[in-house]
């Protein structure tokens, strides 16, 4: 039975992961190898704890014991008595071989590694521990305290035993899960993805800007959130990093993405996270850039 947590990577989806896990009971540890990273984390999380607490969806006693339950480290050795670490680092293959590589050798032999991964093989980052076996997909949606899905992605070696206890531990969290082969994207981006690339190129090609494309989307198709605020809310490197995992691993055209997202990310505007993507973050009320 998992009881202890482990979370790497203490920005918005490891922070929003710790949240919703502490709020369910269990103990936490949320690494981050940046000090700073973690110092805004949890303001973060208490942050929004707070802003729960206002609408009365938590209790003042269940936000003071969800932070009693959060310790915050930079040593990977404080994974040693964790049941299962969740691994949230940024969506880039490379970073996230390094993480497992630093990782497994802290580990109980009995204990699970998830990745958070939005679109990268889980059969090719099990490869890169010494337990494919314990090894799985466990994708939330962003932001994770509000989103009620969270995607479960086997891995060609993972086990039976670690499936059922990812499902148990997914449903604690008050989760809804979906289950999705090991396909780039898996489920979710492969469908959200190449919506938003294609929002993109109707930007790029002229079609309309980018209030007109938002508002068509959010008035037409009864979207909540225009395409091009949304890429700009997951963060554009991230659209791009999905979107090449899908190009690459599919071989197909009809992927490929589009030459201004690569522009932008080019450019460090990446969107919400950098105070400009498609729009412009600096004052009370963002303002399209194209």
């Amino acid at each position: 039975m998992i009881k202890k947590i482990g979370v790497i990577g203490a920005g918005q989806m490891g922070s929003g992961i710790a949240h919703v896990a502490a709020l369910a009971g269990f103990d936490i540890t949320l690494l981050d190898i940046d000090p700073e990273r973690l110092d805004a984390a949890k303001t973060a999380i208490s942050g929004n704890l707070e802003r729960q607490v206002r609408r009365t969806i938590v209790s003042e006693a269940d936000r003071d014991a969800a932070l009693g339950r959060i310790k915050f480290n930079m040593d990977y050795a404080a994974f040693g008595d964790r049941d299962i670490v969740i691994e949230a680092a940024t969506e880039n293959e490379e970073v996230k071989r390094e993480v497992f590589k630093t990782l497994v050798p802290h580990l109980s032999d009995d204990a699970i590694i998830a990745t958070n991964t939005s679109s990268i093989s889980v059969t090719r980052l099990a490869a890169r521990t010494d337990r494919p076996e314990k090894f799985i997909g466990l994708h939330f949606m962003n932001p994770v305290p509000m989103m009620k899905l969270v995607e479960i992605i086997r891995g060609l070696g993972t086990d039976v035993e670690t499936y059922q206890a990812v499902c148990v531990l997914a449903e604690q969290l008050g989760k809804t899960i979906t289950v999705s082969e090991d396909f780039p994207a898996f489920i979710v981006n492969r469908i959200l993805l190449p919506m938003v690339n294609e929002a993109i190129y109707t930007l790029y090609e002229g079609v309309g800007n980018v209030e007109a494309i938002d508002t068509g989307m959010k008035l037409g198709a009864n979207h909540p959130m225009g395409p091009l605020e949304l890429a700009d809310f997951i963060g554009l490197d991230t659209c791009l990093a999905v979107m090449q995992v899908l190009y690459e691993g599919l071989a197909d055209t009809k992927y490929r993405p589009c030459p201004l997202l690569v522009k932008y990310v080019e450019a460090g505007w990446l969107g919400r996270k950098t105070g400009r993507g498609f729009y412009d973050y600096g004052g009370d009320v963002p303002v399209p850039t194209r």
